[in-house]
């Protein structure tokens, strides 16, 4: 399971390095993003270029992140893939969470 951050101005960038958000690694995505924020991030930006599959539990962890900064914060989407953007229209997620089309634009405040 691989993650990393950097920071990009205000904004910490949460690059995951995997293929799928799924129930495999759903929990230890939950727990870095959950340590970024107790450790003061509050503007955070998740990198999706690399994942091409989620499912219902990547999902959760997204949303439990969002929850986690409830309202002190911004938690934004950036580079799905076209499967993963297409999960997040057909679930309505896409009206809970900023999507942009890059981390530069998600930055940037596009």
């Amino acid at each position: 399971m691989a993650f990393e951050h950097r920071d990009e101005g205000h904004f910490t960038v949460v690059q995951i390095e995997e293929t799928r958000l799924d129930a495999s690694i759903a929990e230890a995505f939950k727990t870095y993003v959950f340590d970024l924020i107790d450790n003061g991030k509050t503007a955070i930006v998740i990198d999706l270029a690399e994942v091409r599959f989620m499912d219902s539990s990547g999902l959760g962890a997204l949303v439990a992140g969002l929850k986690k900064l409830s309202g002190n914060g911004t938690f934004s989407l950036a580079s799905a893939q076209p499967a993963v953007k297409d999960l997040f229209d057909l679930t309505s997620m896409d009206k809970l969470f900023k999507l942009h089309s890059s981390v530069d634009e998600a930055v940037k405040g596009g």
